[in-house]
């Protein structure tokens, strides 16, 4: 069985649906790279992120925008013999998305940016304070590119 690419609308947004996190890969000052789980939201084809305004992520964020975005749901193992290590396989499907994060500065698009990930979580909408709002730090990530692959489904 061969991993096919994945390309339609319909099951990129499928995938991404189903992910409880995706992982983020940036590249620090000294060219290493870094990778965190992180909650978002999507929505029209644009990935949202949030984080505390201080620490490593934001440093290099700053720095360098450059990401990838990654995800991957439907995993099961499956096997043609139980006894032959090599018979076994994974089924999956995954994407990554690639581009420039932006900062989403003004006040009103933060908060719709943060009940964009609220949704993806709960279904619901939330008020804000303005001070957790203004001491938020949200990012979207355009994707630039994006691809995907299936394997066994």
């Amino acid at each position: 069985m061969k991993a096919r690419s994945i390309s339609s609308k319909e099951e990129i947004e499928d995938i991404i649906r189903k992910c409880e996190v995706c992982h983020m890969a940036m590249v620090d000052p000294d060219g290493l790279p870094y990778l965190l789980p992180m909650n978002f939201g999507y929505r029209e084809g644009a990935v949202y992120l949030h984080s505390s305004a201080e620490g490593r992520k934001i440093d290099i964020l700053r720095n360098n925008p450059q990401v990838c975005i990654g995800f991957s749901t439907d995993y099961l193992l499956r096997h043609q013999h139980p006894e032959v290590a090599c018979s076994y396989s994974m089924k999956y499907r995954s994407l990554l998305m690639t581009g420039t994060v932006e900062w989403i500065e003004d006040p009103d698009e933060k908060i719709a940016a943060m009940n964009i990930i609220m949704q993806h979580y709960t279904g619901l909408d939330f008020p804000y304070n303005m001070p957790a709002i203004r001491e938020v730090c949200v990012f979207r990530l355009l994707p630039r590119q994006v691809s995907g692959r299936a394997y066994g489904y």
